[in-house]
């Protein structure tokens, strides 16, 4: 895509338009925003003006932000569209209509740096993707093996040590949980829990029962159920939704 970009902003509360088209106006790659307030009104503006991006809030009355995206996606040319939300539980719909983006609200300004990127064809997604699958030495039974990166589903903190989980079993290494956080983040590896890490590539169902949240992981017959604490819940599910997007 080219820059820099027009786009469009729908949203049906005026403090939440005002907001993104300001977020978005401080980026350069942006030439211009314009803004409405219903569904109908941006289809009119579609109709009119080619845009380069629509950021669509999801809950509005009469047509909804997914039923719109619906409409925009039989336009002989549908403009790409970037879901902007409170709420997280659309994040499968969303990608199902082809989304190039599902942002939660409130809206961070590095966060929305990131789909502009998606945007003009580059993100920290693709750039993780790219990583060297890294070796990890462990030792067993005065053995050193090599065990790949990507094939730990999950780490588990035990003291000064950390334990890789992997399907064929698990593994202690002579690292905490805090320093593998950092180094492993850009490559997809999450925090869940004081003491878990979670490889996203791994994650095959996100759970919610009662207001708490799990996640399975492939890592045995049946998977691995591991529990996500409350704190964590928010930003893993964006995470997924990210990753989800960037699959597409």
């Amino acid at each position: 895509m080219t820059v820099p970009m027009r786009v469009l902003v729908v949203d049906d509360e005026p403090p939440a338009v005002d907001e993104l088209a300001y977020l978005l106006g401080q980026d350069p790659r942006i030439a211009s925003v314009a803004t409405c307030t219903s569904a109908t009104e941006a289809i009119q503006r579609l109709q009119e003006t080619e845009y380069d991006a629509v950021f669509l809030d999801i809950q509005m009355p009469a047509l909804s932000g997914l039923e719109l995206a619906g409409v925009l996606g039989r336009f002989r040319t549908p403009p790409p569209v970037v879901f902007v939300t409170a709420h997280d539980e659309h994040a499968v719909a969303a990608f199902d209509l082809r989304a190039v983006d599902y942002v939660l609200k409130p809206v961070r300004a590095d966060r929305l740096a990131e789909t502009v990127s998606r945007l003009v064809g580059g993100s920290a997604g693709a750039e993780a993707t790219a990583a060297p699958d890294l070796q990890i030495p462990v030792e067993l039974g005065g053995v050193t093996r090599f065990v790949r990166r990507s094939e730990i589903t999950h780490v588990e903190a035990q003291g000064d040590y950390a334990r890789l989980h992997t399907a064929a079993g698990s593994h202690l290494v002579r690292t905490p949980l805090t320093q593998l956080e950092e180094e492993w983040a850009a490559v997809g590896f999450a925090r869940i829990h004081r003491s878990l890490l979670v490889n996203l590539a791994h994650v095959t169902e996100v759970r919610t029962d009662a207001g708490r949240c799990s996640v399975v992981v492939n890592g045995a017959p049946g998977g691995v159920e591991l529990s996500v604490a409350r704190r964590h819940t928010r930003q893993l599910k964006d995470l997924l939704a990210r990753r989800a997007g960037a699959a597409r």
